[in-house]
């Protein structure tokens, strides 16, 4: 018999039976089906043959497990001697991929019983792995269990038993061996349904997956990861942290753990379970003794299961202190300038996970005071602030930017914070209410400061309104900061340090770039990250030609003019200082 398994192709052992083989002493009437077979091939004694079978009869196990474990014939001539006797294939299992191979067919406890594996399936036909064939009441329990019809593959002994073996543990032992420390989730009671009632103690009783889920978060924390990415494929699932602003791969768990992790997840964050068609959103809190850390939960229907992406929400972030951003003392005055002032707006704009969200809790951090009303839109509220009333948006209920801020107008607030200005409506309000008396600030995704201003144009915003609400616009991004213990001088070219943004002024000898290296305490040379900022206060000669309906290019022009670094200076700057390393500051302003 010839075919194929997975483009592997299958085919009877090259080791023929001998024809005519005399045997050393009669063969016994009493052997039968492997032993008969065996001592035909002259691989075994018969006396000795028989010895294993009362030994495997005493011991209760099958005659396979028996010889084998005598070491009298070795598992590759046993499953050789096997192929040729019965005509059947044979296989390698070591050129297997086991997650390639059918997942959950041949029940866990069956396959390891009678020590058989589903090597593929093809139709109504499954090829199954196994070391004796001539058990035909294994068939016959995969056939009634599978309601298919099983075809006899011949493995090796020892590479079977070490696939079964590496099987069972990848799904308990591996995540056991993996996790542990002493930590629970929040979970209120009086929001949990039945159903998730019943969920969670059935997930309860699966110890390892509870258990690798808070070792991942753990992990996550460590390593100060912001956000960590659970994602299944057809044949593996990973785990990645972003680290820094880059994804980094942390481990492959077994693919069988995927709908147990999903619904340990979805559990915990008090969502439907039973949902996994369309996305969902939720919250999640993990307690260290008196400690307790929140995360952001998002579920996505994926071709292969639901990919789960959980952002850490980090309430020390907001709490550093506009010194830890990164901003340069001439950036932080105009800054605090702009926050102080009784009414106006302050815009912060940057592609997404550019830390706008942070630097704006900064500014809130800042003005929070007993005296002060402040009151939050957000989209949702990523970190609780004490004393500051937040509002997350619900678009079903009809709670959306729009909304909130009529409300909040009749809230008799000092300072109001919306999560983004998205539409024209939302721009109308927050502008009305930094011209009646309230510090409005909000958020836009824009690429540069002057490019905001013509985004609100775009909108329907009218210019006059624009220029007389707007009293600055910060626009950033985020580098990966250079380790201090690692980081080395570096030898740019003159001409690309010139091409990046550098004059000839700048080569004064009085500082050198650095570039990353690597060590025990940061990942590729890097640890943490640092702000680039563009601070641009809105001067009368910004608000000319703001009415005057001038483009971005006439509003940059004049924002040098009165010394507002754009991105790529405020890096070079960060440069200079053996902040970052131009390669970085070149990665994130090539616009």
């Amino acid at each position: 018999m010839t075919g194929t398994i997975d483009g592997l192709r299958l085919h009877p052992s090259t080791t023929q039976l001998p024809v005519e083989t005399p045997l050393a002493e009669p063969l016994q009437s009493t052997l039968s089906g492997v032993a008969r077979m065996l001592v035909h091939a002259g691989k075994l004694q018969a006396k000795a043959a028989e010895d294993l079978v009362k030994q495997a009869r005493e011991k209760k196990t099958s005659f396979v497990n028996a010889v084998i474990a005598s070491g009298q014939v070795s598992p590759s001539d046993l499953a050789h001697t096997l192929s040729s006797a019965l005509a059947l294939p044979l296989l390698d299992l070591s050129a297997m991929d086991p997650q390639r191979m059918p997942q959950n067919v041949i029940d866990g406890k069956l396959a390891h019983q009678y020590q058989v594996v589903a090597l593929s399936k093809r139709g109504n036909r499954l090829f199954v792995g196994g070391a004796d064939p001539t058990d035909l009441e294994v068939i016959e329990r995969i056939k009634f269990a599978t309601q298919l019809q099983p075809e006899w593959v011949i493995v090796e002994h020892d590479k079977l038993a070490k696939m079964l073996s590496n099987a069972g543990a990848s799904a308990s032992e591996t995540l056991e061996s993996i996790a542990g420390g002493e930590f629970d989730f929040d979970i209120a009671e009086d929001d949990a349904t039945p159903q998730q009632e019943a969920a969670e103690l059935a997930d309860v009783e699966d110890a390892p997956v509870v258990r690798f889920l808070q070792k991942m978060l753990v992990d996550a924390i460590n390593l100060r990861a912001s956000d960590l990415h659970f994602e299944p494929y057809e044949f593996h699932y990973r785990v990645r942290f972003r680290v820094d602003g880059e994804l980094r791969e942390i481990t492959q768990p077994p693919i069988a753990i995927k709908d147990k992790l999903s619904s340990r997840i979805k559990v915990i964050s008090r969502l439907d379970i039973a949902e996994r068609r369309v996305p969902q959103d939720g919250r999640m809190k993990l307690k260290f003794g008196a400690k307790s850390i929140d995360f952001r939960v998002s579920t996505l229907p994926t071709l292969f299961g639901e990919k789960i992406v959980i952002r850490i929400l980090d309430s020390s972030s907001a709490k550093l202190g506009i010194d830890a951003l990164g901003y340069e003392k001439i950036e932080k005055e105009r800054l605090l300038a702009a926050i102080y002032r009784p009414y106006g707006m302050v815009l912060v704009t940057g592609p997404t996970g550019s830390g706008k969200t942070v630097s704006l809790y900064t500014c809130l951090n800042i003005l929070n005071q007993p005296g002060v009303n402040i009151s939050t839109v957000e989209d949702p509220a990523e970190i609780n602030l004490p004393g500051i009333n937040q509002v997350n948006v619900n678009d079903k209920a009809g709670l959306n930017f729009s909304a909130a801020l009529k409300s909040f107008l009749r809230q008799d607030p000092d300072i109001i914070m919306v999560g983004e200005i998205r539409d024209l409506e939302t721009a109308d309000i927050a502008i009305k209410a930094a011209q009646t008396g309230h510090m409005v600030m909000s958020t836009l995704h824009t690429n540069d400061a002057p490019k905001t201003l013509t985004r609100l144009l775009n909108m329907g915003v009218a210019p006059f309104n624009i220029a007389s609400s707007v009293l600055l616009i910060t626009a950033q991004r985020l580098v990966r900061r250079l380790c201090e213990n690692c980081k080395v001088p570096a030898d740019y070219p003159r001409e690309a340090l010139l091409k990046a943004g550098f004059s000839e002024d700048d080569f004064d000898g009085s500082w050198r770039p650095y570039r990353a290296v690597g060590c025990s305490n940061c990942t590729n040379g890097y640890r943490g990250r640092v702000g680039l900022y563009q601070v641009m206060p809105i001067t009368e000669d910004i608000q000319r030609i703001i009415l005057a309906e001038g483009t971005a290019m006439d509003i940059a022009e004049q924002s040098k003019k009165e010394g507002v670094r754009d991105l790529r200076q405020s890096g070079l700057v960060k440069v200079r200082a053996g902040v970052t390393t131009l390669e970085e500051v070149l990665s994130a302003t090539n616009e």
